[in-house]
């Protein structure tokens, strides 16, 4: 994952009132922390941190010029409007070049596995730790060919070098069962009914 530079104003305004004054001036509230030092509250220009975080992912590392002096900070809580979908305000973990951090990564599944069966999956993103300016962006599972009756746990994962996996091992990843024949269908649908029946 690469480092992209932001420019960043500290904040003196503080509250729901301030918040909003902030994103009207087209920009976002931020707190950064990390390190035993105190939180900074700032403001990050909001378009150019959305494109950050469409192009990079949450976990992106950025550069923040503050004050004629600059940071180097992780993503860690993006929390954006439920209905209008715009970006309210940002959480920032400072982090030190080298640093290994724990982070959420995006599991993204590949391929078909053979005809005749159904796939559960069961993650959709899994923990792992690495160098704060090495994350990938996410984590890839090839289930190409994969027979029914195959189970996908953390540990089968393979992970880029350097990361090492947060989540439990033992945790199913994906499963991949034999697909219910139509016969099989017909008799759930029929059976469904009479159970509902027998409770009424």
């Amino acid at each position: 994952m690469s480092e992209v530079s932001l420019a960043a104003e500290q904040r003196t305004e503080f509250g729901k009132g301030a918040a909003r004054r902030t994103r009207r001036a087209g920009k976002i509230p931020a707190v950064l922390y990390g390190h035993g030092s105190d939180p900074k509250h700032l403001a990050l220009p909001a378009l150019e941190f959305a494109r950050v975080v469409r192009e990079h992912g949450q976990n992106a590392v950025l550069t923040l010029a503050i004050d004629g002096g600059s940071e180097l900070a992780l993503t860690k809580t993006v929390t954006t409007h439920p209905i209008k979908n715009y970006i309210e305000h940002v959480d920032l973990l400072l982090v030190k070049r080298g640093e290994k951090v724990t982070v959420e990564v995006p599991l993204v599944i590949s391929g078909e596995p053979v005809s005749g069966t159904l796939l559960t999956q069961d993650l959709s993103t899994i923990q792992i730790e690495a160098e704060a300016l090495h994350i990938p962006d996410q984590i890839e599972l090839s289930i190409a060919g994969v027979a029914a009756g195959t189970q996908i746990h953390a540990s089968d994962l393979t992970l880029p070098e350097g990361a090492v996996l947060v989540t439990d091992g033992d945790a199913l990843v994906v499963a991949v069962n034999e697909a219910p024949s139509a016969a099989q269908l017909e008799g759930d649908e029929a059976a469904a009914p009479a159970e509902a029946t027998e409770e009424s």
